[in-house]
């Protein structure tokens, strides 16, 4: 008779709690105010948002500035997104090779070809964000794009600064953008050839 009345109690709490817990949720949700989006508690973003904050006020931006370079800003993403889609999708493609049965000299030549759509695409990515930077810096007056000049050095020292401490004895050579890289058995690679148009 006990191992009944255990066994009936357990069944009900365990029908009850799910309701219950959904019932406190949804008074919660009246009670409490909505959390932004935008940053749905993320560190990251968070910081993101800050640094925002503070690039604004160094530079004196003008609430006019601020707004056509958040249209900007959104502007280009929406261009980007697309790009995004198909990068993740030719990577996609890549990890499909490898796991076909296929000789490992043609799945190399796939992978190849695949790498070489990824880094065109990434190039329109990159051709995309130098346009919002140039759109940007038109919004500019002269004397924020002094200010600009002198952020865009103090970050490039920060970044050698990290590099060093990461990456110690190794010279810092990085340069932003897209081209040639160097073989990693120090042969020389030629860049990429534009299509023939037939």
């Amino acid at each position: 008779m006990m191992k009944k009345t255990l066994i009936l109690a357990s069944l009900l709490a365990l029908t009850i709690s799910p309701a219950v817990m959904a019932q406190e949720a949804a008074d919660t949700a009246k009670t409490e105010p909505a959390v932004k989006q935008e940053c749905p508690q993320n560190p990251t973003c968070e910081k993101r948002k800050k640094a925002e904050l503070e690039f604004e006020k160094r530079l004196k931006l003008t609430d006019e500035q601020i707004q056509k370079a958040k249209e900007n800003r959104m502007k280009a993403r929406k261009e980007m997104q697309p790009i995004k889609e198909q990068i993740k999708q030719k990577y996609g493609e890549i990890d499909a090779v490898k796991r076909t049965r296929m000789a490992v000299e043609m799945q190399n030549e796939k992978i190849a070809a695949l790498k070489s759509e990824i880094r065109e695409l990434k190039k329109q990515m990159h051709e995309i964000q130098i346009k919002n930077m140039k759109d940007f810096e038109a919004l500019l007056t002269e004397k924020q794009l002094k200010e600009l000049n002198k952020i865009k050095k103090e970050g490039r020292k920060k970044f050698e600064k990290e590099f060093k401490k990461h990456h110690k004895n190794k010279p810092c050579d990085f340069k932003p953008g897209y081209g040639p890289r160097p073989h990693p058995q120090g042969l020389e690679v030629p860049p990429p050839q534009p299509p023939v148009e037939k």
